[in-house]
């Protein structure tokens, strides 16, 4: 009876009458379920990695990375995309997430806006897509109509396109250069996509823009070295850096960090080499922004 249904709609077998359990026997039940997704997200690694070389070739070429999904799938993305400026220092447009309905969308149930597939497209001109872009899709059925607009119009136009879904057997995957489908098996509560595929997808984007942009030369080590210090917490983060990568007191690197016009690569690179702040911008953009390549550069 079920054979037709997508995996994300299919009844669960490990959670039949899950409604006559005690709560936390239910907490129990979402946990052991959750904590298949990591290993099924897993399986997808060369998938992702296939998709990251994709993305840095696109910044490296002054394209985008375009999110474009509806529901829970659009909002991830949005997250997604709005957590890189302030991590990574990125250009607001570098990382962009659309969502079926816009921004009303983000707060209210929109369901019909996924179903028309013009409106993909249109929003893609709207943002204006360009060959060097990246647009991924995220759709975890894998066919919503608003998605397979977009990622249709982006290849038209000579987009490297991904596909982000939780279907092995989805309708978009011939619309995608590159499909990452990690198959997390049917949902606690049938169809409710919020669930385990919301998290799979979650873990997908997250490695999409973190590995994309520490090669890219946003991090140092494992240090967020290329943030935004827009508040009180990452303007200690910065300070902290400083302290720790230089073995300077808090004071030393509070010093630094505003003699470098609050940018924690250019003071780490003005401490490291004892250079001045114009002396130091010069070096790291000679570098392309990578901290241990300017560090490492003989002379100045």
């Amino acid at each position: 009876m079920t054979d037709d249904l997508r995996v994300t709609e299919r009844p669960n077998e490990a959670t039949v009458d899950v409604d006559l359990l005690s709560p936390l026997e239910v907490v129990r039940l979402i946990n052991s379920e959750d904590r298949k997704v990591a290993e099924a997200v897993g399986r997808s690694d060369e998938a992702i990695a296939r998709a990251v070389t994709g993305i840095m070739g696109s910044f490296g070429r002054g394209g985008r990375l375009i999110y474009v999904g509806a529901g829970t799938s659009g909002r991830l993305g949005v997250l997604d995309a709005s957590e890189c400026p302030p991590t990574f220092s990125t250009p607001e447009s570098q990382v962009l997430g659309i969502i079926a309905g816009g921004d009303h969308a983000l707060r209210h149930a929109s369901e019909g806006a996924e179903d028309d597939a013009g409106s993909g497209s249109t929003a893609l001109d709207a943002v204006a897509i360009l060959p060097e872009d990246t647009v991924c899709g995220v759709t975890a059925s894998g066919r919503t109509p608003y998605v397979q607009g977009a990622l249709r119009h982006a290849r038209d136009l000579g987009c490297f396109t991904i596909l982000v879904t939780c279907n092995p057997g989805a309708e978009l995957l011939g619309d995608a250069d590159c499909v990452i489908a990690p198959v997390v098996g049917p949902e606690v509560i049938a169809g409710s996509t919020r669930l385990k595929a919301g998290t799979a997808t979650k873990l997908v984007l997250n490695a999409l823009t973190t590995a994309s942009l520490t090669l890219s030369g946003k991090v140092y080590s494992n240090l967020m070295v290329d943030l935004r210090p827009g508040s009180y917490k990452l303007v200690e983060r910065a300070r902290w850096i400083l302290t720790y990568l230089l073995g300077v007191s808090r004071e030393r690197a509070g010093e630094l960090f505003e003699a470098s016009g609050r940018n924690v690569k250019v003071a780490l690179v003005m401490g490291k080499r004892c250079l001045d702040r114009g002396t130091a911008e010069r070096l790291l953009a000679r570098c392309g922004g990578f901290l241990r390549k300017a560090l490492s550069e003989p002379g100045a």
